[in-house]
Order: structure tokens, then C-alpha cells, then sequence
């Protein structure tokens, strides 16, 4: 039997009816003692700040002076700054805050953003919050508690009451048969009838699926439930979850009510099964990460203050080992270790089913930090599980774009692809659902449109995420849309000329706080115009292709650059050149469009380093090479596009192949029906004037 790690479940509106029992209407409220009421559910999406008010940045140093300057008692965390809160009420309000002596120590200040939460009272807010409430108190205005829940929130919390009090704990289902097939179906025979007990996990037979709750650490009432459901294909079995509140809102460290205060060591786990396994096997406190490899929303950090040893054993795919080594830069890397994927080290669960020894496992957990100098011996597994695992190690497959895969193999982190193509030609509507089919995948997006507003580009990925025109039914937009916001995407709000900095700064924000993994940036031009105007513009283009590369590579994440080539003559093809000039790259290239096409001749002047920082370039539209003029009508025409790698690091493979659009749902499509479905280029080394034999298609690797 072959586990598929958990995967977010896009169809929770038919779920929903079975979560009471009976059908109900789309949209109902699920509230008790409300049936059939309709509401209109509407949830605001996190957006970066805007230029026009961004969140002033605040340094560790500005944060300590802050402090003692306000008299303010404070110590150093791993990830935080500890200090007695200002919500807990324990003292009436003074001209100076509580003393160390006479207040616990529970608002924990975020080192990295400023951010406070306090574990007490729940509140949280930004740098600036904070310092307002120290100015209410030197006042004499008692600091305000947090205030009441807001509508979605109360709903999604009498949503989750009714799952929980219809769902039965699975440890007392009243046919023994039932309960041993349904540990069956999950996978988790082994998994003893005390520590469901002891993790309080339910079971909801309307809709098959395992009930995991989300108790508040201040007063243990209930806030939320994450349902998993599972689909078998064969001896495959992929776990489907759905949380109450949405996924944005659903911050639960499951196990948290059962960490003690002296505990002083955890495991984090990618899944709430996991960790049930790993406690059960070895008795180490263990919690599950609420959207498990995908994100570590920096609000979860002061549970995690705690603790002086942090074990990461997220997965048993290289993706959970790259953020597993991601979550340890925000934990702290001197207490973190990292348990690495392989053979003899599955997941938890797997491991407990197996019969391993899960306490060997832990003691062979690599440390997180490492010197700046090490050898081979250090590097050695690494460098196996990267042999073994080869398909992985090439990155997330696109499930729109298979050409796609069979040349650039897949999506991975640190890599940096410039795609490039005629002004009015789509590059916009194909690189949103590039980046759309990766989100749908779980790889956590952020938009940077400098060109059209937000607005018009949600309208484009919401039709495309939808297959359909939605303004010919409106009556499925909220449906769409709900599904739409579940996805782990997030929008920069610049609009026109920006500077690289204030660009890149935003970018750090992302990273930090919603763990991205892939930024678009459409486009460069719109960070030119801020720069020195008496600099040559391809040295100002080199230096920031160069710190996007560099941002890349320090976060661990992708970047796709849209650039928009120079002006060519109408029967001159667009190729690499137009972009860089003539010295060669050794880039991926994405090249789009219906009519140019490649080739490998430029003009001269170019900075180098700036074509040395790429690891590919896609051009649209793209053909060159050794097409014959017969295929290339087989790949024009109405209706018809065609997406050419020109530049490719990572194996060296290049080539073009023919889309298909359908201006209904404006999604692109590989081509079924064109006789050209692959092409696979070689690389011309003489001069393009020189002809190119006729006959030659086959593929190349690039040296």
C-alpha cells in the first residue's frame, strides 16, 4: 500500500452537506438550530502592503531600544523577544509597564517583523499596535482586551461545534468491525486505542473522514476541526483534508493542549497521524504543522519558544526535506534537527507500520546549522537521496503543461527563469496559469503585476482556475471563489515604476511570513525607470537580474522574471538576443508566441553576468532552429500558440511545442490534434545566416 501525502481538498462544498447529516443548499449556514438559511460567505485575502502605505520595517536593535526605553522588562528567545503582557489585566494600568517580578512572561515580539502575541489573552497585532497600547497606558487608559471574533470566525467556529458533536470518537464506535475497517482505510491499524483517546480524534461516518480538533490554549474551547477523508486508486491511498475555519485562518499545532510546561524537546510532524505515531512510538511530545510542509505561519513561533530542541520530520519527500530546512532558519537553527527522507527513514506513520525503531531515527537527526567548510562526508547522503530520488530532485511537475515537464523537467526552489515575448502576444494570461497550475499544487505564489491591476488578474486566474466564464454564470461565482481563496496565493499591490528595494524588502516579507516559494514578477521594465537615468539601462538590467538571482538562491526560492525583448523588425524572429545580446547564457528560457521565432544570433554589448545568473528563459512565441516551413504552419494559425526553451541549466534540454487557447475559459491546452507535438531543438553553433540542414529534429543537451 503506497501512501500520497495529504493533499488540500478543493471541493468542500460537497462535503459540506454530509458534515450535518442530510443535504442542504450551497452557501447554508451549517449553525444549529438555523437549517436551510442561506449566507453569503465572504473572507478578505491577505494582501502586501500597497506603496502608498507600506509597513514601516523594524529592526531587533529598534526593538531592544524600544524596550528599555519604556522601562520595559524583556529576554532574548530563539525567535522572539519575551515580556509580560499588557492584555492579561493582573495590574492596573501605570505610567510604567509591570515589572519582571510581577507578570509572567507572555507576549512573545516576532524578532523578524515586530509582530506580538500574547498567549494568554490571544492578542496579536503589529510592531506599531504594540506601541500604541504602551502609549494608552502611559495615559492612564487601560489597554483594551482583544475584542470579540469577527462574523466568519463565530460561524466557523459553530460550524466545527456541530462536526464535533456529530462526530463520534473512534476509539468507542459500537461495531468492533467498523472501527478495524476504518483504521484500515486510514492506515493506521497500529495506532493503539489510548493515543486516539489521548489526541481526542473523532470519526464522522456521513462523510468517512477522521475529525481532528483545535482547542484554544487559553480557555481549551473549541476554534476548529481538520477532517481527512481518504481516495484509494489501486494501492494508492491519497488523504483529501478540509479545515474549519479556511486554511488561511487555521493556525492549530495539533497536540498543543498536551505539551507540559517542562517540556523541553518536540518533534514537528507534517501530519496529525504522524505525530499520533511518533508519540505512540517513542513518547517524545509531538506536534502536527497545520498545513504541514506547505507553511509555518510565524503566529505559531511562541508556542515553540519553549523548547531548546526542535526535530523536523515533515515527510518522506525531498519537497518536505527543502522546507523542512526552510522552517528551521525561522525556529533557529542552533536548536533544530532535521530527520532526512529515505528508504529507512519514512514518515512517522510508515515507519510505525514497518515495525522500525522510531527512537533511532531521532537520535540520527541531522543538526540544522552547519560550518561554512565541509566535506564530502557531510554531503555524501545527500548527494545519494538526490541519486535515488531523481524524479523528485527535478522539481513539482506542471499537470496543465506536460511538454512542459519533458523539457525543463519540472518547477524547483532557487532557480531563477526569465520568460520573455512580444508585447500583446499573452504572455500575461499564460504565465498566470503557469504559476496557477503550480498553486493548485500547493507551491505557496506571489504576484508581483506591475502592469495590469490585481483585479483584472485575479479575473484571469479565477477563469482559468474555473475552466469557464463565470459573467455567463454568476450564481457559481461564490462557489469558485471560495475554492479560489483556498489556494496559497497573495498579491503584491504595486502598480507602475518601483524600486528593486522596496521590491525585494516586500519579497523578504512574503517569504517570511507565508513561507513562498515562487515569485512572478511581471515586469522588469517597471523597475528600471527608478534607477539612475545617466547609467548605461543593460548595466541597471544586469544588477537587478543579479538580485532577484541572488534572492533566489539566500530563500530558497523560484523566481520567474518576465522581460520584454527589444523592438525586432517584423520579419526578424525573436531569439535570446533580444533580451541579453549576443554572449551566450546558460539560463532556462521560456520564449511565447503565434509568429517570431528563435535563433541564437545577437548584438553585441551585453553584460555577462547578467546572462550568468539564469537558470532558464522561455520565449513566446519561440521557433527557431531546425523547423521546417511546414511544421511551423502545423504551429501557427488562429487560435494557436507555442512556448519554446531556449536556455536550460539544469539538463540541457531545449525545445518548442504548439498550445492550444480557448478564449472561453483562456487557458491553454497541448495541442492533440497537430502533428508537431514535441520538438526538441539543437543548438546552432554556426552562424544563423547559414541554413540549417532540413530533416533535423532531434533533441540535444546543451554542453
Amino acid at each position: 500500500m503506497v501512501l500520497v501525502p495529504l493533499r488540500p481538498c478543493r471541493a468542500s462544498v460537497r462535503l459540506l452537506p454530509l458534515l450535518c447529516g442530510g443535504a442542504r443548499s450551497k452557501g447554508a449556514s451549517l449553525s444549529p438550530g438555523v437549517p436551510g438559511r442561506l449566507t453569503q460567505r465572504r473572507y478578505k485575502k491577505d494582501v502586501l502592503p500597497s506603496p502608498e502605505g507600506p509597513i514601516p520595517s523594524v529592526s531587533v536593535t529598534e526593538i531592544r531600544q524600544y524596550l528599555r526605553a519604556q522601562g520595559i522588562p524583556f529576554h532574548d528567545g530563539y525567535s522572539c523577544l519575551h515580556t509580560p503582557s499588557l492584555f492579561t489585566g493582573e495590574q492596573e494600568a501605570q505610567q510604567q509597564p509591570p515589572s519582571a517580578t510581577s507578570a509572567p512572561y507572555t507576549l512573545f515580539i516576532d524578532k523578524t517583523t515586530g509582530s506580538f502575541l500574547c498567549t494568554a489573552t490571544l492578542a496579536e497585532g503589529t510592531w506599531q499596535d504594540f506601541q500604541a497600547n504602551v502609549e494608552l497606558r502611559h495615559h492612564g487608559i487601560p489597554t483594551p482586551s482583544p475584542g470579540e471574533s469577527e462574523e466568519d470566525t463565530r460561524r466557523a467556529r459553530e460550524d466545527a461545534r456541530c462536526i464535533w458533536d456529530r462526530a463520534l470518537p473512534l476509539w468507542e464506535l459500537l461495531d468492533e468491525d467498523e472501527t478495524h475497517v476504518t483504521k484500515a482505510m486510514f492506515g493506521i491499524s497500529t495506532v493503539t486505542d489510548a493515543t486516539l483517546k489521548r489526541f481526542g480524534v473523532r470519526y464522522l461516518r456521513t462523510a468517512k473522514s477522521l475529525v481532528f480538533p483545535w482547542f484554544s490554549p487559553r480557555d481549551a474551547s473549541l476554534k476548529g476541526v481538520k477532517l481527512v477523508g481518504v481516495e484509494s486508486q489501486e494501492d494508492t491511498i491519497t488523504y483529501v483534508e478540509q479545515t474549519l475555519p479556511r486554511p488561511g485562518s487555521y493556525r492549530n499545532l495539533f497536540g498543543l493542549p498536551l505539551i507540559s510546561r517542562r517540556d523541553t524537546e518536540v518533534v514537528l510532524t507534517g501530519r496529525e497521524l504522524d505525530a499520533m505515531a511518533l508519540y505512540q512510538a517513542t513518547g517524545v511530545p509531538s506536534l502536527s504543522l497545520p498545513r504541514g510542509p506547505t507553511s509555518l505561519p510565524p503566529a505559531l513561533l511562541p508556542y515553540l519558544e519553549q523548547f531548546k530542541r526542535i526535530t523536523l520530520w515533515l515527510g518522506e519527500d525531498l519537497r518536505s526535506w527543502e522546507a523542512a530546512k526552510l522552517f528551521a532558519r525561522k525556529l533557529n537553527l542552533r536548536r533544530c534537527s532535521l530527520v532526512r527522507p529515505g528508504d529507512q527513514q519514512p514518515r512517522p506513520l510508515e515507519a510505525l507500520n514497518r515495525g522500525l525503531n522510531l527512537t533511532k531515527i531521532l537520535r540520527a537527526a541531522l543538526p540544522a546549522g552547519h560550518k561554512s567548510i565541509i566535506s564530502f562526508r557531510q554531503l555524501r547522503e545527500e548527494v545519494f537521496g538526490e541519486l535515488v530520488n531523481v524524479d523528485q530532485v527535478a522539481g513539482i511537475k506542471w499537470a496543465r503543461f506536460p511538454e512542459l515537464n519533458k523539457l525543463l523537467k519540472g518547477h524547483r526552489r532557487g532557480e531563477l527563469t526569465i520568460f520573455t515575448g512580444p508585447t500583446g502576444s499573452g504572455k500575461t494570461t499564460f504565465i498566470s496559469e503557469y504559476a496557477l497550475d503550480l498553486c493548485m499544487q500547493g507551491v505557496c505564489t506571489l504576484w508581483g503585476s506591475f502592469e495590469i491591476s490585481n483585479v483584472r488578474l485575479a479575473k484571469i486566474m479565477l477563469t482559468q482556475f474555473a475552466a469557464r466564464r463565470l459573467e455567463e454564470q454568476l450564481e457559481q461565482y461564490d462557489e469558485w471563489a471560495d475554492r479560489f481563496e483556498d489556494l496559497p496565493l497573495y498579491f503584491m499591490t504595486f502598480h507602475g515604476q518601483q524600486n528593486i528595494k522596496t521590491v525585494i524588502d516586500t519579497m523578504q516579507h512574503a517569504v517570511y511570513m507565508y513561507d513562498i516559494t515562487h515569485v512572478v514578477i511581471d515586469n522588469l521594465q517597471f523597475m528600471m525607470g527608478h534607477e539612475h537615468l545617466s547609467v548605461d539601462r543593460l548595466a541597471v538590467q544586469d544588477y537587478i537580474v543579479g538580485a532577484f538571482r541572488k534572492f533566489a538562491t539566500d530563500n530558497t526560492c523560484h523566481i520567474t522574471l518576465v522581460i520584454h525583448p527589444r523592438k525586432e523588425d517584423d520579419e526578424k524572429e525573436l531569439q535570446t538576443a533580444s533580451i541579453f545580446g549576443s554572449a551566450k547564457h546558460p539560463t532556462p528560457s521560456l520564449h511565447w508566441g503565434p509568429e517570431r521565432c528563435c535563433d541564437e544570433q545577437g548584438v553585441s554589448g551585453t553584460p555577462v553576468t547578467c546572462r550568468r545568473e539564469m537558470f532558464g528563459v522561455l520565449i513566446w512565441p519561440g521557433l527557431g532552429g531546425e523547423i521546417s516551413r511546414q511544421d511551423r504552419k502545423l504551429l501557427t494559425g488562429p487560435g494557436k500558440r507555442y512556448l519554446q526553451v531556449s536556455k536550460n541549466r539544469f539538463d540541457g534540454d531545449v525545445g518548442v511545442f504548439p498550445l492550444d487557447f480557448s478564449k472561453a475559459s483562456l487557458t491553454f491546452s497541448s495541442s492533440g490534434k497537430s502533428k508537431v507535438r514535441l520538438k526538441k531543438m539543437k543548438e546552432e553553433k554556426a552562424p544563423v545566416s547559414k541554413k540549417a540542414p532540413a530533416g533535423g529534429t532531434g533533441a540535444s543537451k546543451k554542453p
